[in-house]
């Protein structure tokens, strides 16, 4: 058939079983968005182009499957630049479609003209400037391919506007979806040497103190199960990263929950402790190794990654496995077996006995608000876990609100928790809930924020309520950059420059009734419960609780920047011990 480019990308998506498009449209992009009007595709409309590369990165987590979003050309590409950074670096398949002023015009200063391959080459898994309408087909083939293939990650295909213009005749042609894609240098390894498995095996028959060091790759490989039954086969306790939760359940006796800066002590001090690290999908982020140098130092690691470029980048593994997480942990398990697993392993029990008297002695705790204070926000997680369905979806902003969010609640379920953990990205999280329940809308999804972040996005409440995207938004709100004052109090002195914020302004409540949300604010422990209730009763309009915190919360434990992860902090009412035991083992 014969197709313009416009009509023949519209075509090609949906060939590729594209349900959404999360876009904004404009002057370079405009002729897409006229076959729109009779595609299977539904498109939302938001209100920022940061905010549709978020929703697709949502879209993406909760689902598995590509987000895509779609954006005009110059500020429209910038402004989508920072979602596409947050998606490289935590490796989230993503499409993204910018317009291009027209060939012709490229090199000229035109009006809303950038170099948008050039501003997102390090920040893109892949980029391309298609110059031919007949290229337009093979270039979406291949974007979704490499975007879902390997290491997942964005991919932005720019589209000069000449060459989708209906009014155009070089813009025509024969329309084809190409099957297969040919990408000589692309070949992705995804099934593991078998010699290696081997000699993992030998590492794990052999190992005391193992520990699995769990991260987002499991995820992307949707190998939860498989971790499931390797950590139940050889007894080998599980820590899951910022980007890991729910990869294990938290209710299982072999997780230890998060590490790093601010995990629990007894995950951060298992794997100092360990003679045995097996790095799973994870990269050994410096927020999880604190000062390298000193971070799990008499273990050994088997390291698995996708990409083979992680692989001694920040620790150099005794044996490297460069494939997919999960076909890595099936066949461990196979060789495992033939092994005489699990008889075959050494005595481990002074190691869990270790363990558990960590926990025991070093749980993460808080203080209940007292008669006339403000909330805990711990406390308030606890309770939003509580009384939501265990399948949950829960998206974060980022800063001390992330850190509880990860602590308290309690996952139980892979693909539930969804935050920005590479880039760190302020205003994350309300964008990102609408992806998530835009592609999963039989879910519950609530986005956890603070103020700061709020302030941020909140203006793709307006794009949730308009187009029936019911999320739910617990903001805690404590009047300050929380993160930023704990460092300044801890590290400054006591010297707070600009993070001071207000309780008062804006009006939350009525900013967000005003985007068309129901809202109430929350200031009294007793009305928590009854809250989360009424906003869980609500399901044809966004809700937006705002719960009003103390303002001196702390999030603990914490490793300082740099420091090692021997050094940890733990909560004040703790930390006596702590030094004790340290004082008394020099």
């Amino acid at each position: 058939m014969r197709l313009n480019g416009a009509q023949a990308l519209i075509k090609s998506l949906e060939l590729e079983g594209v349900e959404i498009i999360f876009g904004y449209p404009g002057g370079a992009i405009l002729p897409v968005y006229d076959p729109i009007i009779d595609s299977s595709i539904r498109h939302i409309l938001v209100r920022h182009e940061q905010g549709a590369g978020h929703m697709a990165e949502g879209y993406a987590h909760a689902t598995g499957r590509p987000g895509v979003c779609m954006v005009t050309s110059g500020p429209a590409a910038t402004n989508v630049v920072t979602a596409l950074a947050d998606a490289m670096l935590d490796s989230v398949p993503m499409v993204c479609i910018t317009g291009q002023v027209a060939f012709a015009a490229i090199g000229t200063d035109a009006f809303q003209e950038c170099d948008t391959t050039g501003i997102t080459r390090s920040i893109t898994k892949h980029n391309i400037l298609v110059t031919k309408a007949s290229d337009i087909p093979m270039a979406v083939k291949e974007a979704f391919h490499i975007a879902t293939t390997g290491r997942p990650g964005p991919v932005l295909i720019d589209v000069p506007k000449n060459i989708v213009d209906a009014g155009n005749p070089d813009a025509y042609f024969e329309f084809e979806y190409p099957t297969e894609v040919d990408l000589p240098g692309y070949k992705p390894e995804i099934e593991p040497d078998q010699v290696q498995i081997a000699e993992a095996i030998k590492l794990m028959l052999e190992a005391e103190r193992p520990v699995l060091y769990v991260g987002g790759g499991v995820l992307k490989a949707r190998g939860s199960a498989a971790l499931v039954e390797l950590a139940e086969l050889t007894a080998i306790p599980v820590v899951t990263t910022l980007m890991a939760r729910g990869a294990f359940p938290d209710s299982h006796e072999l997780c230890l929950g998060m590490p790093g800066m601010h995990g629990n002590y007894t995950a951060i001090t298992a794997i100092q402790r360990s003679d045995l690290l097996i790095a799973m999908g994870s990269r050994f982020d410096d927020r999880v190794t604190g000062r390298v140098k000193d971070f799990a130092p008499d273990a050994k690691v088997i390291h698995v990654d996708i990409d083979p470029a992680e692989h001694g980048k920040v620790r150099v593994p005794e044996v490297p496995i460069a494939a997919d997480s999960r076909l890595a942990m099936e066949a461990m398990i196979a060789e495992l077996k033939a092994n005489g697993a699990p008889a075959a392993f050494k005595d481990r029990s002074a190691w869990r006995q270790q363990i558990s008297g960590w926990q025991e002695k070093y749980p993460l705790t808080y203080e209940q608000s007292t008669d006339g204070e403000l909330l805990k926000p711990q406390y308030v997680i606890e309770q939003l876990s509580a009384l939501n369905p265990p399948d949950t979806i829960v998206a974060s902003g980022v800063g001390q609100h992330q850190m509880f969010g990860s602590q308290y609640w309690k996952f139980d379920h892979p693909y539930t928790w969804i935050n920005s953990g590479g880039l760190g990205t302020m205003g994350f999280s309300i964008p990102a809930a609408i992806g998530a329940k835009a592609g999963m809308p039989d879910r519950t999804v609530w986005a956890i924020d603070g103020d700061g972040c709020f302030q941020m996005t909140a203006q793709e409440l307006i794009t949730a309520a308009v187009d029936k995207i019911p999320v739910k938004i617990a903001l805690l709100n404590n009047s300050f950059l929380g993160m930023v004052q704990q460092w300044q109090d801890m590290f400054y002195e006591g010297r707070r420059s600009e993070v001071q914020m207000s309780y008062d302004l804006p009006d939350y409540v009525k900013w967000s009734e005003a985007m068309g949300c129901a809202s109430r604010r929350v200031e009294d422990p007793n009305e928590v419960e009854a809250a989360i209730e009424w906003a869980n009763s609500i399901n044809d309009r966004p809700v937006v609780l705002e719960f009003r915190c103390v303002d001196s919360e702390r999030v603990f434990p914490m490793v300082a920047a740099g420091g090692s992860n021997d050094e940890v902090y733990v909560d004040p009412s703790q930390q006596s011990t702590l030094d004790a035991e340290r004082e008394a083992a020099k």
